[in-house]
């Protein structure tokens, strides 16, 4: 199985799928990973995303796979069920942090502020999720690199493509969330690939 912490070195990318169908998720699916992409995230507010996940939780070699818009523990009991491995959160949970760990999930909550960073890491949370990062900017995330622990692994996601990465980078991020930017409902899954191929040639020129 490829774990989130080799999936993530190899290519700092989490694959936003709302809106997938679950007809749909694996052809989108084999063109993120031939492009480069290894972490996949299908929302809950998605058409029936436990079953997108079953679907792609075979593909554990090559993909990591979990459910984003996570809010609550029994959405968490809920996809790790279906062989999800990520909990992505668009908030700051303690409880939803707690239990993804206690069932061998990695947990990305998200964070706006200090208080909710330093929160999600004193729950465990091993990487967060600048949310709204379009926002908020790569200045605040540059303030908040001052004073969280070295290493701290922030994603910005909401409003960030290719053409912004740079100055996020330049700003501490090590890694991004794509939604809108990379996979929208009813895309072909070669646009998607296309998409998804200029974001990793993004990641590669920064590194």
């Amino acid at each position: 199985m490829l774990s989130f912490a080799d999936a993530f070195a190899e290519m700092p990318l989490v694959a936003i799928l709302r809106g997938v169908r679950p007809d749909e998720v694996a052809a989108i699916a084999d063109a993120l990973f031939a492009a480069g992409i290894r972490i996949v995230e299908v929302p809950l507010n998605s058409p029936q995303p436990l079953e997108s996940i079953a679907r792609l939780a075979t593909r554990g070699d090559q993909l990591v796979i979990g459910a984003g818009t996570v809010t609550r523990v029994a959405e968490v009991e809920a996809v790790v069920a279906a062989g999800g491995r990520i909990i992505v959160s668009p908030n700051m949970d303690a409880g939803v942090i707690g239990r993804a760990l206690a069932l061998g999930a990695v947990p990305l909550p998200g964070v706006a502020t200090a208080t909710e960073a330093f929160a999600a890491l004193a729950a465990g949370a091993p990487v967060l999720k600048l949310f709204p990062a379009a926002s908020y900017g790569p200045a605040h995330l540059k303030a908040l690199g001052a004073v969280l622990p070295a290493g701290t692994a922030v994603l910005p996601v909401g409003g960030v493509g290719p053409a912004h990465m740079a100055e996020w980078w330049a700003a501490g991020a090590r890694g991004f969330g794509l939604g809108g930017d990379l996979y929208r409902p009813g895309m072909a899954p070669a646009e998607v690939g296309a998409r998804a191929a200029e974001a990793v040639a993004a990641i590669a020129a920064l590194r």
